[in-house]
């Protein structure tokens, strides 16, 4: 016999889905389902939908998330024009699911800013010259990430050792990162965490998308997240899932959701678990939530 707190968690599963703004088996709702989604394609901005479905996802996330990342350790990476409130709601979630949150970073618009390639990539074979992935390598951003890996990620966690720390002082005097919350330890894992597409940020999408793609090369690898629109032409994970990451990057456009924040920790522990995907809208090949 099923057990009731199986049906509850299935049920749960489907009405995060749905309060995700995806229709099953037909992907987000079109303009018909305006009521859940806002005109943008954004979550909406109906203040009692908002309110019913933060307070449902809130009563569900505790069951659904309990010790999926026990055991592992992320730090939550931004970008500038992440939502902060998505960024919160993330870690929290990260904590509900056991996982040692070790820190936040900022990637800064410097780094982000192609014109600003060969600057990070002279500070990063400066500051991690000896890193696999740094020197020989003829692929400007898998440099700069490489670095980057080496100095917030690792297979296991433990405190930052000197080349880690090297790293992150060369890079924050250089104005590349912030350490919102400088990380104490190396990470298992990155949440790397969006804003929403905006139009001239395709060049940045590409590089969001291709230092997504380096920094999962260290550690248990990556989760790409942000908003909806994001997964749209011109934003990051668009660019993601349509590059050579697309298949080894987990990635999940509904973070503007927070049942969608909740998928965006099950997105991680599948990393964690060796198996990538593309989850959310119907931009998701993966579906709504990994299964």
């Amino acid at each position: 016999m099923i057990s009731f707190r199986y049906h509850l968690v299935s049920v749960a599963a489907i009405l995060i889905a749905l309060a995700a703004g995806i229709a099953l088996g037909s992907g987000p709702l079109d303009d018909a389902g305006e009521s859940l989604r806002g005109d943008d394609g954004g979550a909406s901005t109906d203040p009692a939908l908002v309110s019913f479905e933060d307070a449902f996802a809130g009563s569900q996330a505790e069951g659904l998330l309990k010790d999926r990342l026990k055991g592992q350790s992320v730090v939550v990476v931004t970008v500038p024009g992440a939502s902060q409130g998505e960024v919160t709601g993330i870690t929290s979630d990260l904590q509900l699911a056991g996982a040692e949150v070790t820190g936040e970073v900022e990637l800064t618009s410097k780094i982000l800013d192609s014109a600003g390639r060969q600057f990070a990539e002279g500070v990063a074979e400066q500051s991690a010259a000896d890193v696999p992935g740094v020197a020989g390598s003829d692929d400007s951003y898998g440099r700069i990430g490489a670095a980057l890996g080496r100095a917030l990620l690792a297979d296991e966690t433990a405190a930052a050792d000197q080349t880690a720390m090297t790293i992150r002082s060369a890079f924050t005097e250089g104005d590349l990162i912030t350490l919102t919350t400088p990380p104490t330890n190396v990470a298992t894992l990155a949440v790397l965490v969006t804003g929403p597409e905006r139009a001239g940020t395709a060049d940045r999408s590409t590089v969001i998308a291709a230092l997504a793609g380096a920094l999962n090369e260290t550690g248990k690898g990556v989760v790409l997240a942000g908003p909806a629109s994001a997964s749209t032409d011109g934003g990051p994970i668009k660019a993601l899932r349509d590059g050579a990451f697309a298949t080894s990057v987990s990635s999940v456009d509904v973070t503007d959701t927070a049942s969608g924040r909740i998928v965006t920790v099950l997105a991680a522990a599948a990393q964690a678990g060796g198996q990538p995907g593309a989850w959310g809208t119907s931009r998701s090949i993966g579906g709504p939530l990994p299964q």
